[in-house]
């Protein structure tokens, strides 16, 4: 979206009454599993804290007033809140919030991969976001589950509380993790994308970000 434009807009609206108060409450759920090693670790971290830093996500975090939070998830029953719901009320809230993703200390090594049981962690953080319009889970990973819940019931108990679930999919060599996730992971109404590599990861995290904060055609 033209930059203006987006900002004649968000003045219009301004004038005509205040704006709405949380239009999604995004939760981005990394893995740390035995199969990220240092370096990917970091494509993650740094790839995501570059994103939210992009002029254009900016906006819309801050004009929707967009509630984040980040979660590190790994084997079964293990997943943390590594950063807590903030909203995105301000430019400067937004560059605290990707300095903490950039610098957050890993919290797994050496473990299992539990996508199902990352998704029923991340689904019972949403209680303190009850007043945001839509509730998005970011799943990221390189891997199909080995261990814990079965991710397709965890993903479709998501659905019915109202909970949209979108990956990214981290495909080394072929597509099988991207066929995983869009088999077993989002939901009916969620998307996958494909990061060829952890290179290709932060391309990838802005591209999902803009399409899950941008509503088609806005």
């Amino acid at each position: 979206m033209n930059r203006i434009l987006f900002w004649a807009l968000a003045a219009l609206n301004f004038i005509a009454g205040p704006a709405a108060a949380c239009s999604v409450a995004l939760l981005l759920a990394i893995d740390v599993s035995s199969s990220i090693d240092i370096g990917e670790y970091k494509f993650q971290t740094h790839g995501l804290a570059d994103a939210l830093l992009d002029p254009e996500i900016m906006d819309v975090l801050v004009l929707h007033q967009v509630a984040l939070s980040v979660v590190q998830w790994s084997g079964a029953e293990e997943g943390d809140l590594t950063i807590p719901w903030r909203r995105m009320l301000s430019y400067s809230e937004v560059r605290n919030f990707a300095a903490r993703v950039r610098d957050m200390p890993r919290k797994w090594e050496g473990s299992n991969t539990a996508v199902g049981d990352a998704i029923a962690f991340s689904v019972a953080q949403f209680g303190r976001v009850a007043d945001c319009d839509r509730k998005v889970i970011d799943v990221s990973g390189d891997g199909s589950s080995n261990a814990g819940l079965n991710a397709v019931i965890e993903s479709r108990k998501a659905e019915a509380a109202g909970i949209q679930i979108n990956g990214i999919a981290i495909d080394i060599v072929g597509a099988a993790i991207t066929a995983f996730y869009t088999r077993f992971v989002v939901t009916s109404d969620g998307f996958v994308i494909t990061s060829r590599g952890f290179s290709d990861y932060p391309r990838s995290i802005r591209e999902k970000l803009l399409r899950e904060l941008i509503k088609p055609g806005s």
